[in-house]
């Protein structure tokens, strides 16, 4: 410490104390250490030191070692010792000082990969497969239980002594796991400058939750300071902080660290670059999700096909359009997930051709969300064949595989920590091709339809219900075209999730090799499907809901994309009319007046409760009911002839409609054992307007939503079930009809037949002897 104050009083006289040079220094105190009578420690029932003795012993350490130790002299321990030697001088005197203190790191315990200090907790840099860095991270890490080697120049140092008291693994401390578990645990903060609290009131808090306060920034975890530092130039230990590579942080990630009760990412309160804090700026995947909505629902799509221009390139504005030669189109965009290293990237490359000007190159490479820091580059080729060969380069370097076989056969073989191409297809997704808000009325009052179709066709073509549909599933990047992906990339999803899902069911690990296979392919999910929510799937319910109906709706909405086209120009022309003779249906309202209607009205009441919100309760009111005939589904004629016929609800999003209407209602994607999912490959009905309502994803900004009433013919032999079937695929084979008994059932003495002989069960809802069933 005495090294420390003579350095801060630059301006004082140099004394003889002073003017010794660092070994002089080191061996006079350790003379005087020496000579001092030293006070006996506490130790406890083991004979280790107290927690207390061990948090002072370390602070000994690390001040010892960050004096008398070079950095290279601590890549030499690490390296000996079989540790990974690589970073910043900050990090590696994080790693040394933690591995002469507690031991060397052992293996990790799911991938046998090598276990790094991150200076925050302890993370595996080893990996599950080519799509996934293994995830395990912890704070308190295996050891290996053998001595310490040090290299001869640190035997020869002036601390030699001190460090070969920790070689032997009885002797070495135990970090205090009560410490481990708070959010600042193991952590070595510095402060710096005027805070929002006192230097001494943040010590306290920090104490409080783990962690511990150094006046030093040699050893640190971080350096806080006030978001001033960057106006002022920072301080003295602000430079020094920079020197050393130790991240300078804003006050705002203590509070949020606390607050959250885990720490929070370094990088996004990073007061040293472009990075904003408390939200704005703060990468999309890293936000709450309630403030990514708000900007991914406004934020304008950037590349929507594989003909479109990237916004960012500005040459749209003039007459930009994508290079095309021998077939090929040279647009590609990627994307990368891989949680073990924190990434969640994308990535776009495009060869542009500019009237009257030279091919331009175009590269951007970042984080969702986080445009600020992101890697982007344009430029200018006056060659063609020099611009396309380092078009070829780079995909070859980003993804570890060749252009062409890609571009032509669609051939990939994934490398670790390498991009995954996002395979467009050729039209325009519908967050930009649909009908805008100023658009809409418009079109409507354009539009040769029976008005209350023509507002029908209105709803289906607005932008608006794909943006919200892709942003509630996080499937919303403003830079990726989500609604416009190929049948072969939407095919190679669900040939990943099926996978997924058998071996989920057919897994024997357990614990935290169990674990390891839902991050692998949870990682390999969120690669091929690019999302600003990205996370570790951890049952057979958010496979379902962030799996399964995602690629649903993916589906669909490409789907809808081609039906929709681009609607961005005028509406005179009656765009609307010509979308809806695309669909190749005939879409007629129902009058008010008339039998029909009244009795779907009374199937809408009958079967459906109000949702309770709090104290507020929300129901439900029919506005138009509308008769579809379509050329995709068998005709009414060749239904009235087909046994067991049933008038069922199907829920739908808005977003799906348009395709159940062009082709017809597609079975599940896969067999799982939740609703929805649990009769296999199946096209999912309920005698319940309530169930179905659930999956019509309303909400109390858009209250309007879409149910389908469909009749289903259920077949000759019906089989009823309370519990998901275990074997599902004889069921598809046979083509069986399944009915799932829940806890609730409509009234049978009020069921009624309607016309040929077409069965209503149409009844209030009464709790059915089926108490114990997952159904509702």
């Amino acid at each position: 410490m005495k090294v420390h104050e003579t350095r801060s009083q630059a301006h004082a006289p140099m004394d003889e104390d002073k003017m010794m040079t660092r070994k002089q220094k080191a061996e006079h105190k350790l003379q005087e250490s020496e000579q001092s009578p030293k006070k006996p420690k506490a130790e406890n029932d083991n004979g280790l030191p107290a927690p207390d003795d061990s948090e002072a012993e370390l602070e000994e350490l690390r001040g010892a070692t960050g004096e008398h130790l070079s950095v290279d002299q601590m890549r030499q321990i690490l390296d000996a010792n079989g540790q990974d030697f690589s970073g910043t001088p900050g990090v590696v005197t994080s790693k040394c000082q933690d591995l002469l203190f507690y031991g060397s790191l052992d293996k990790c315990p799911i991938c046998s990969g090598t276990i790094e200090f991150t200076g925050t907790k302890y993370k595996c840099k080893g990996a599950y497969s080519e799509w996934a860095s293994c995830t395990f991270s912890t704070k308190s890490p295996p050891r290996r239980e053998v001595p310490i080697k040090l290299p001869d120049s640190v035997l020869n140092s002036p601390i030699a002594d001190l460090l070969k008291k920790y070689q032997d693994p009885s002797r070495r401390p135990r970090k205090d796991p009560g410490i481990a578990n708070k959010p600042l645990g193991g952590m070595v903060i510095s402060l710096s400058g005027r805070l929002s609290r006192t230097h001494q009131q943040w010590r306290i808090e920090i104490e409080r939750h783990g962690g511990r306060v150094s006046n030093s920034v040699i050893g640190v975890t971080c350096l806080v300071v006030s978001p001033a530092e960057r106006e002022r130039g920072g301080s003295i230990k602000v430079a020094e902080a920079m020197e050393r590579g130790i991240p300078v942080v804003s006050e705002a990630w203590l509070i949020d660290s606390i607050e959250k009760k885990e720490a929070q990412p370094l990088s996004a309160y990073d007061v040293l670059s472009d990075l904003v804090v408390e939200g704005r700026g703060i990468p999309w995947d890293k936000q709450d999700p309630s403030e990514e909505a708000l900007e991914s629902i406004s934020a304008e799509l950037k590349l929507y096909g594989k003909r479109a221009v990237y916004k960012d390139t500005m040459l749209r504005e003039r007459g930009g359009k994508i290079f095309e030669k021998d077939g090929i189109l040279y647009n590609c965009a990627f994307s990368l997930c891989d949680m073990g290293e924190g990434l969640n990237d994308y990535c776009v490359m495009q060869l542009i051709t500019v009237p009257d000007d030279d091919l331009h190159l175009y590269y951007k490479r970042g984080r969702v969300g986080d445009d600020p820091n992101a890697e982007e580059r344009l430029e200018a080729w006056e060659n063609v064949d020099n611009a396309v060969k380092d078009f070829v380069r780079l995909f070859e370097e980003i993804t570890g595989n060749k252009f062409e076989p890609w571009e032509r056969e669609k051939k990939y073989q994934k490398k670790l920590l390498k991009f995954c191409p996002v395979d467009m297809d050729d039209g325009v997704d519908a967050r930009h091709g649909g009908l805008g808000l100023r658009q809409l009325g418009v079109a409507v009052v354009h539009c040769g339809l029976e008005p209350r179709v023509a507002n029908f066709m209105k709803v289906l073509c607005s932008r608006a219900i794909y943006r919200y549909a892709l942003m509630e599933i996080g499937l919303d990047s403003p830079d990726l075209p989500m609604g416009m992906l190929s049948k072969i990339h939407l095919q190679r999803c669900e040939e990943v999730l099926l996978e997924f899902v058998e071996k989920v069911k057919s897994m024997k690990e357990r614990g935290q090799k169990a674990e390891a296979v839902w991050s692998d392919y949870s990682q390999r999910w969120f690669t091929l499907m690019h999302s600003t929510r990205p996370c570790i799937f951890r049952d057979y319910q958010e496979i379902a809901d962030h799996a399964a109906a995602a690629l649903e709706t993916i589906r669909d909405i490409t789907d809808a994309s081609h039906l929709i086209g681009d609607m961005t120009g005028p509406t005179f022309d009656d765009p609307l009319s010509d979308q809806y003779n695309k669909l190749n249906c005939k879409v007629s309202p129902l009058e008010k007046e008339s039998d029909d209607y009244k009795m779907i009205v009374n199937y809408v009441e009958k079967t459906y409760e109000p949702v309770k919100l709090g104290e507020m309760s929300y129901g439900v009111s029919v506005e138009n009911i509308f008769a579809v005939e379509s050329t995709a589904s068998p005709s009414y004629d060749e239904i009235k002839g087909l046994p067991n016929k049933v008038l069922l609800w199907c829920g739908t999003r808005s977003s799906n409609l348009m395709r159940h209407l062009h082709k017809g209602f597609l079975p599940a994607v896969c067999s799982l054992p939740v609703p929805g999912y649990m009769f296999g490959k199946a096209v999912v009905c309920s005698d319940a307007a309530a169930e179905a309502a659930r999956y019509g994803f309303t909400a109390v900004d858009r209250p309007e939503g879409f149910l389908v009433l469909a009749i289903a013919s259920l077949g000759n032999q019906v089989l009823e079930v309370k519990n998901p079937p275990e074997d599902t695929k004889s069921l598809e084979e046979k083509k069986i009809g399944v009915k799932g008994l829940g806890r609730k059932k409509t009234a049978e003495w009020e069921h009624f037949i309607w016309k040929d002989d077409i069965k209503v069960p149409c009844g209030c809802l009464v709790p059915s002897e089926h108490a114990d069933s997952p159904l509702e």
